[in-house]
């Protein structure tokens, strides 16, 4: 290969701007931290270098890290074992000033980004901890999500991490893509909306009755009941599909998440009807975790995706 060429390759990769960074040593180290609820898999996240802080499960007899003392499966044995529907917590300002210290003293910026500020003290606990360590040096993104919803957006940044861009770069990007993410559910049963104050009682038994399966869509950092499919399971499931069908000429294609809380047989049937409407669709599919399994219940299962 002729000097010439080496360069060419060099340029046609971009290779030579990350080059010039390491050399001149500007190249920034940023961490990308988020929380429990972002429903990742444990390859996905070990294999992009993610790192996790658990939010807490408490029932009456303890209190659980999420993902880490207690899972999915665990869980709805210990509700069917004590019957109790189990109460989340955010994480404590003082274990993400800890955490977020760690990383500083390593020489890294931080970027965080967790559940909607809307639906937990999770991010206002980030800002506080953020700026008692090094407000300079760490970014906290309201995701305005929640589940794969988050993952997504992690994943981006994380692409971005591997770009070459500082840790304030990222954070912009993330604050324009979080209004992209695409989030909505079909739940399977109320009882978890009904228990967890999310319905009335009377909303439970004419939901019951009906046996609607409601489509929940997260919009602006909060959710909302978007659609009330009544009947099967599968019927719920083709609304969803066909609200992806529509969305589908905007898609972002970097990822397309199927996530659900031991709701197997469903996640397979929507991977089977997703791939027939385009089989090159590069879909992950994740098991929700415990916070998000004691608000919505076994079965739930959403599309997650991005639109340009």
């Amino acid at each position: 290969m002729t000097l010439s060429s080496f360069f060419f390759l060099l340029k046609t990769y971009d290779i030579i701007p990350i080059l010039i960074k390491n050399v001149g040593g500007k190249m920034s180290k940023v961490k990308i931290i988020t929380d429990s609820t972002n429903d990742l898999d444990p390859n996905t996240i070990r294999e992009n270098g993610i790192e996790v802080i658990p939010l807490y499960v408490n029932f009456s007899d303890g209190s659980y890290k999420d993902g880490v003392e207690i899972t999915t499966e665990e869980l709805y044995a210990k509700v069917d074992q004590i019957h109790e529907l189990p109460k989340t917590s955010a994480i404590p300002v003082s274990t993400l000033i800890e955490e977020f210290s760690k990383w500083i003293s390593q020489g890294y910026e931080i970027v965080f980004t967790g559940i909607s500020k809307a639906m937990s003290s999770t991010y206002d606990n980030a800002v506080l901890a953020a700026n008692e360590v090094a407000p300079d040096k760490i970014f906290v993104v309201d995701s305005m999500n929640l589940s794969t919803g988050i993952g997504l957006l992690v994943l981006k940044a994380c692409k971005y991490r591997d770009q070459g861009q500082t840790a304030k770069q990222i954070a912009d990007q993330l604050n324009s893509d979080n209004k992209k993410v695409l989030s909505q559910f079909v739940i399977e049963r109320m009882d978890y909306l009904y228990k967890g104050g999310r319905c009335s009682s009377m909303e439970k038994i004419v939901g019951t009755l009906l046996k609607i399966k409601p489509l929940i869509a997260v919009r602006d950092g909060k959710m909302h009941v978007a659609k009330k499919p009544h009947g099967k399971m599968q019927v719920a499931l083709d609304v969803m599909i066909q609200q992806f069908k529509e969305d589908l000429p905007r898609l972002d294609r970097d990822h397309v998440i199927i996530t659900h809380s031991l709701g197997f047989e469903y996640c397979d049937y929507i991977v089977e009807k997703l791939k027939e409407i385009d089989a090159s669709l590069p879909i992950l599919t994740t098991v929700a975790g415990c916070v998000i399994s004691s608000h919505c219940g076994k079965g739930t299962i959403g599309i997650l995706y991005m639109v340009r």
